[in-house]
């Protein structure tokens, strides 16, 4: 209330328009529409920054989303891993690089490949990390004169270990096959380190985008339904799987791998759980070693056993594995069944997915008898019946893009 002769204070003028007046309250000014907004400038590196400090080799490889080279330290001669994203192959790649950026950097194991360094240009992401020179684990088992079952227990062991470890940090990794193990050197009892990142997601109770390679993909991603750390459990299943027999456990005869029914067949044997171990590839393979892949492929998901479970199975940690050379019969099949690309390289599922029926049903799936063990039963999951040549919303992935784009806008 004003007495008399007072005025007005200038902030309070109840005629002042409403920009003066928020300027006065000391709000930031809102653009008039249709004008851009100059952001404040990024302190980006320049690729000085990289080169002076490193020389980069030629390109390895080309992989989904990353170009792999060789660099060299030029202060110490070391030789480390370089992964260069370009940020014009899109908003997908973006996001893997920064992806992997922030994984990595929270991390530290010694079956983890290790962050060195990172930069930013205007183009690119650069991510260097140590070098492993052992090879793949294939190679690694191709190469070996005797492999036995306590050898695939070493490798299973230490992909657990690390697996524990980015679980008790709540990170999924979300691409674990064979693939993507490496030996960190060519001795003869080298360890084993988990590589590529760029797929892995901090557990939220959200995830539901399907990535990785379809023959790895846990029931419930096949599902379409919200999972966490259990589907790295199942890769390590599928990963015991082809260590012990040289085979994979969900597989299709037909010649037409490449396509959207081949897939189908196989998500459908993911989904009840169909897998058997067959002779004679399994005739010399232990009961205990059956009994913890059965566990780690269990189709329920909160009955699976978790990695730090799975390290203490007497398989793992007990001195039970057989000594008995299965060189010839895993290299052979190996060798049948892996030489393809399409295991050789990584695979999102997420345009494959999205063609699947999207309506979920209860449906009660059966699962084939292990006849080597006489396990037999029957579960009862939330799944989408898979039909041909239908159509699906737009994936969540695609929906967290049009959230970025807007918010882009926004800004």
């Amino acid at each position: 209330m004003l007495l008399s002769g007072e005025s007005l204070p200038t902030h309070a003028t109840p005629h002042q328009p409403t920009a003066e007046r928020r300027r006065a309250k000391g709000a930031p000014r809102r653009m008039p529409f249709g004008c851009i907004g100059l952001r404040d400038e990024k302190n980006y590196n320049s690729l000085s920054d990289i080169t002076d400090k490193y020389e980069i080799g030629q390109l390895l490889r080309a992989k989904e989303f990353c170009e792999i080279c060789v660099a060299r330290e030029r202060q110490t001669d070391r030789l480390y891993i370089c992964k260069k994203f370009l940020k014009k192959d899109g908003r997908k790649v973006r996001r893997a690089a920064k992806n992997e950026i922030f994984i990595l950097k929270m991390v530290n194991h010694p079956n983890i490949l290790q962050l060195i360094d990172t930069f930013e240009t205007r183009k690119e992401f650069y991510i260097i990390q140590e070098l492993a020179t052992g090879g793949d684990v294939f190679d690694w088992i191709l190469d070996q004169g005797y492999y036995t079952e306590k050898d695939a227990s070493n490798v299973v062991r230490q992909v657990l270990e690390a697996l524990a470890y980015l679980h008790n940090l709540h990170i999924v990794h979300r691409n674990l096959k064979l693939e993507n193990l490496m030996y960190y050197n060519q001795n003869n009892r080298s360890k084993v380190v988990l590589r590529d990142f760029y797929l892995s997601r901090f557990e939220n109770g959200a995830i539901t985008e399907p990535c990785g390679t379809p023959e790895y993909l846990a029931p419930e991603v096949v599902a379409r339904q919200r999972y966490g750390r259990p589907v790295d459990c199942w890769a390590v299943g599928v990963i015991m799987f082809i260590l012990l027999s040289g085979n994979p456990p969900f597989y299709d005869d037909t010649d037409d791998e490449n396509s959207d029914s081949h897939n189908r067949r196989i998500f459908r044997k993911i989904l009840a759980g169909e897998y058997d171990f067959d002779s004679p590839y399994w005739d010399e393979i232990s009961v205990t070693a059956k009994k913890l892949v059965s566990r780690l492929m269990e189709v329920d998901q909160d009955q699976r056993i978790t990695a730090q479970e799975a390290l203490g199975h007497i398989w793992i940690s007990g001195n039970i594995a057989s000594e008995k050379n299965l060189k010839e019969g895993v290299c052979a099949q190996i060798e049948k069944n892996f030489a393809k690309a399409k295991w050789r390289k990584a695979i999102r599922v997420t345009t494959f997915m999205q063609r699947l029926r999207a309506t979920d049903v209860s449906s009660r799936l059966p699962v084939t008898p292990r006849t080597s063990m006489s396990v037999a039963h029957e579960v009862t999951i939330e799944a989408p019946r898979l039909a041909e040549h239908l159509e699906t919303p737009c994936s969540l992935e695609e929906q967290e893009s049009k959230t970025e784009v807007a918010a882009e806008q926004r800004e």
